[in-house]
């Protein structure tokens, strides 16, 4: 397997298994795992369909992952969700101060991540 295709398939397995946690049983997972209280049905809405999102973009890495032909563009598209979590993190940090240490860790990967991404497009070109 090529590094683009275990990098796709490595970072959708992650991305697969936040998507869980958002989706599946929200009323248990985000009290347990970021101490978010899910308190109405108009919050579990945006977090399925932020599972839905995040599962989308999944399946197309996974499909990029063994199809050449939609590589460039699966990297494009974790590389620019990777970059615009990060940024969205960082924009919270300045603004509302520091969160949780695993939204810290969070960021380094999406940080690591998308630089993964950019270097892994830039070599492919």
């Amino acid at each position: 397997m090529k590094k683009e295709s275990f990098f796709l398939v490595f970072v959708a397995i992650g991305v697969f298994s936040v998507s869980l946690g958002y989706g599946i049983l929200p009323n248990q997972t985000m009290p347990f795992l970021y101490d978010i209280e899910v308190s109405n049905i108009n919050l579990l809405n945006i977090l399925r369909a932020i599972s839905g999102l995040y599962i989308a973009l999944v399946i197309f890495w996974i499909l990029g992952a063994y199809n050449s032909n939609l590589q460039l563009s699966a990297l494009w598209s974790l590389t620019i969700f990777m970059t615009g979590l990060a940024s969205g993190r960082v924009a919270s940090i300045l603004i509302d101060g520091l969160p949780s240490p695993i939204f810290i860790f969070y960021l380094f990967l999406e940080v690591i991540f998308g630089l993964i991404g950019y270097t892994l497009i830039k070599n492919k070109g």
